[in-house]
């Protein structure tokens, strides 16, 4: 019989944007109650449903780990994580009582129900695991061999970059940054840190950080994130008028952290209906947007112009995109628009699994809070998530936006 071998072994192998989220939940709202559902939109090779056992197993090792004084210092060393989150952290242990494991013929079937504050940060943790115990299945000696080749090809690509070699050999406004967006989606844990650590060494000039929290700390890079589309959609249930929710969250979020974390994420309802609501008080106070959905050209259209509309100068902005990026396509991106803004590129599948076997889409998504569904209106249909059609017409009415 093959012996465990745990996916998770630290709480901090998971992204920034949960503890950022977890603290104003925590602040504003400790007595939500939440669902999140586990939901699979690609079809694997082989039936999830055949991970059961092992995927129950793995979140019941998860649920013994504790924070460790170590990592209780690193988060306390951000400036923007509380002592008050930091203490709740420590006596913070996940409850399998919360959660529940099962499959429905080939489906696997993952919910967590419970305090908002005890289950929001199950996903990135249910994600690493589904994907890992799935891709053991496979070839992984070539499959590695596979990814080291196409991870030694993106790092020429990034040194022609630096030595102005190339299409790119302009000099631009400002420089090509992009970050390790690529916990959930990630070939395995091991995988992931030999990804992160031969950025760090073979190009620190552009590669600016990770997500992963871990890591981070490991390798002495900058952690990256803010908020989610759970944050933003948490406070459609929290007794705010449904029209008024963006501008609610947003403002929580500036009161929260009073400058930091400036980033902002735009398409809960779509980009129209966001620029809606970020007004001049907003559009001053928040550092930039980041894209998750939609055309992305398109949106940083929107949003130099909705800049121009407001005279706020876009060079003191930032464009982070996050939506579905390969290295190529983020190269794209900033020789369009390097010029006339600051853009970051945050790369997920595309650097932790890009090792030549198709890859999962897989989600564990906000669906319920305090009784009530909660949804998206993304800019890319397939996105839009809600559980509840007649939640989601009138979720689609008040903001006017398409069907």
């Amino acid at each position: 019989m093959r012996a465990f071998q745990p996916v998770i072994r630290s709480l901090l192998d998971t992204d920034l944007y949960k503890f950022t989220m977890w603290q104003p939940f925590l602040h504003s709202f400790p007595g939500n109650h939440a669902v999140y559902r586990f939901v699979c939109r690609s079809r694997p090779r082989y039936p999830l449903a055949s991970l059961e056992r092992e995927v129950r197993a793995q979140l019941e090792h998860l649920c013994t780990l504790t924070f460790t004084a170590e990592e209780l210092a690193y988060l306390g060393g951000l400036r923007y994580l509380k002592p008050d989150f930091i203490e709740f952290l420590r006596i913070f242990r996940f409850q399998s009582r919360f959660l529940s494991v099962g499959s429905d013929g080939e489906r696997l079937m993952i919910e967590t129900r419970g305090p908002q504050i005890h289950v929001m940060g199950f996903e990135i943790f249910v994600l690493s695991i589904v994907n890992e115990l799935y891709f053991r299945a496979f070839a992984r000696q070539s499959a590695q061999a596979t990814g080291r080749e196409r991870l030694a090809r993106k790092i020429a690509l990034l040194g022609d970059l630096s030595s102005g070699r190339g299409s790119l050999a302009q000099p631009r406004r400002h420089p090509f940054q992009f970050f390790d967006f690529g916990t959930r989606r990630r070939f395995s844990r091991a995988w992931h840190e030999k990804v992160v650590a031969t950025l760090a060494r073979a190009a620190p000039e552009q590669f600016r950080g990770t997500s992963n929290v871990h890591l981070a700390r490991k390798y002495g890079l900058t952690p990256i994130g803010t908020m989610a589309h759970e944050y933003l959609q948490t406070f459609q249930a929290v007794g705010v008028q449904l029209r008024h929710f963006q501008k609610a969250a947003l403002e929580n979020w500036v009161q929260e952290y009073r400058g930091d974390l400036g980033i902002a994420l735009t398409d809960v309802v779509g980009m129209d209906a966001f620029l809606q609501d970020f007004d001049p008080y907003f559009a001053k106070l928040f550092d930039g947007l980041r894209h998750d959905s939609g055309d992305p050209v398109l949106w940083a259209e929107k949003a130099l112009a909705h800049y121009e509309r407001l005279r706020i100068d876009p060079h003191g902005k930032r464009l982070v995109f996050s939506d579905s990026l390969t290295l190529k396509k983020a190269l794209s991106l900033y020789e369009r628009f390097a010029d006339r803004i600051p853009c970051g590129f945050g790369i997920g599948t595309h650097l932790t699994n890009d090792l030549g076997v198709p890859t999962l889409d897989i989600v564990m998504k906000l669906v319920e809070c305090n009784g009530q569904p909660v949804g998206k209106l993304s800019d890319e249909p397939g996105k839009t998530l809600c559980d509840d059609r007649t939640f989601l017409a009138y979720f689609r009415q008040v903001f006017k936006h398409p069907g």
